[in-house]
């Protein structure tokens, strides 16, 4: 015997059929509701303008930083060996030769 699910959606805005269930966030919370095409419509205007003007956010939550670019490494290599200075010929460079490096520049 085969059994048949079916799920209807329910605007939940005027109670008649919804045609989607349309997600959104707002102070940190994340909301959702069923609405017909027209209301989805309607939601979509009314949050347009602040969306253009906001900013997405990563999937982990946090906003996406715009951060300084560090000096090319091996820039930084040359200008610390040309110096004097015991840069090791691979891997990580230290943290102090950078702010030198940033000091000289």
């Amino acid at each position: 015997m085969a059994q048949r699910v079916v799920v209807t959606l329910s605007d939940d805005l005027d109670g008649g059929e919804a045609a989607e269930t349309v997600t959104f966030g707002l102070d940190g919370k994340s909301y959702e509701i069923d609405l017909s095409a027209g209301n989805a419509d309607k939601l979509r205007e009314a949050l347009a303008p602040y969306v253009e003007a906001g900013r997405r956010r990563s999937r982990l939550g946090k906003a996406y930083k715009h951060t300084s670019l560090a000096p090319d490494p091996a820039a930084v290599r040359a200008w610390a060996l040309s110096r004097g200075f015991d840069v090791p010929p691979r891997g990580r460079i230290p943290k102090k030769l950078y702010e030198a490096y940033a000091e000289a520049s």
